[in-house]
C-alpha cells in the first residue's frame, strides 16, 4: 500500500509539472484573446479612452447632404468624443473645417460648431439629431460677416460614391472618346461633358452656373474641392480631347452653324 501511495503522489507531481511547462509556452502559441498587459507589466484595457468615448456615437458619424440656401451642402461629421464634435462642410466651392461641442437631452443631441473664421463665408452651425433617427439633421447656420443672411437646413445621410454609370455622358468616364462622340456638340455641351467627369468624383464647383447644373442631379454629392490624384487615365485623356473641341467650337462655331 505504501508503494502504491508513493507512485500515486509521484504521478500527480509529474502531471502538475507538465501543466506548468505548458503555461510557459511562447505567447504566439497560446490562445489569448484578451491581451491586457502593457510593456510596463501593468494591466489595462487595450481600447483607448478615445475609442471608448467614440463608440456610443458611431451612428451619428457620417456624411449628410441637402439644400443650403441656393446651394447643396455636404456635412461630414468625422469625430465625436467626450462632449466634442469635429468635421467639415463642403459647399459653394469651399471645404471648411469645424469644431464644437454637444450635449444630450433625452433622445436628442444638440450640437454647436464653429468654422475657423479666416474665410469670408465662415460661420457658426447649430443642429439637432434624434438618437432614434440618426440619419437626419435639422439645423441653422449664422455667418460671422455682418449683413449676410442666416440659413436653415435639413440634411439626410448620404455617402459619396464614385460611379461611372451616371450623368448625360457616362462614356467619358468609361472609355476613350472618339471624334464622333464630340465633334457635333456645341461649346456649352462640351463644357458640361468635361465637368461632368469632375462631378462624378464629387468635385464642388466654385462656378455658380456649373454648381447649379450638377446640384439638380440626384447622384451628385459634393465631396471635395481637389480631385488631383482621383482622375483615371481614361478621364484625363478625354478631358484633354474635350478641351480641344471646346476651343474649336468657340473659334469656328459660327462657320459650322453651331
Amino acid at each position: 500500500m505504501r508503494k502504491i501511495s508513493c507512485l500515486f503522489i509521484a504521478g500527480f507531481l509529474f502531471v502538475a509539472c507538465n501543466n506548468d511547462k505548458k503555461s510557459d509556452a511562447p505567447a504566439d502559441k497560446q490562445e489569448d484573446k484578451t491581451d491586457t498587459t502593457t510593456q510596463a507589466g501593468t494591466t489595462e484595457l487595450k481600447q483607448t479612452p478615445l475609442q471608448v468615448a467614440v463608440k456610443p456615437y458611431e451612428k451619428l458619424l457620417g456624411s449628410f447632404v441637402g439644400p443650403f440656401g441656393t446651394n447643396k451642402i455636404t456635412m461630414l461629421i468625422t469625430l465625436i468624443a467626450g462632449d466634442s464634435v469635429v468635421g467639415r462642410t463642403i459647399v459653394g466651392g469651399n471645404d471648411r473645417p469645424f469644431r464644437g461641442t454637444f450635449k444630450k437631452e433625452g433622445d436628442f443631441y444638440y450640437f454647436n460648431a464653429k468654422e475657423p473664421g479666416d474665410h469670408k463665408d465662415d460661420g457658426e452651425f447649430n443642429w439637432v439629431m434624434d438618437d432614434t433617427s440618426p440619419d437626419h439633421i435639422n439645423g441653422g447656420w449664422k455667418p460671422y460677416a455682418k449683413g449676410r443672411a442666416e440659413k436653415e437646413y435639413q440634411l439626410q445621410r448620404k455617402k459619396f460614391e464614385y460611379r461611372t454609370d451616371v450623368g448625360t455622358w457616362p462614356e467619358s468616364s468609361q472609355r476613350l472618346l472618339k471624334p464622333e462622340d464630340v465633334e457635333n456638340l456645341m461649346k456649352e455641351e462640351l463644357e458640361f461633358m468635361r465637368n461632368e467627369i469632375f462631378a462624378r468624383h464629387g468635385y464642388c464647383f466654385s462656378k455658380k452656373h456649373l454648381r447649379q447644373q450638377f446640384e439638380m442631379e440626384e447622384w451628385y454629392v459634393p465631396n471635395t474641392v481637389d480631385i488631383r490624384g482621383f482622375l483615371t487615365d481614361i478621364e484625363k485623356k478625354n478631358i484633354e480631347m474635350i478641351k480641344r473641341y471646346e476651343k474649336y467650337a468657340e473659334e469656328y462655331g459660327d462657320e459650322y452653324g453651331r
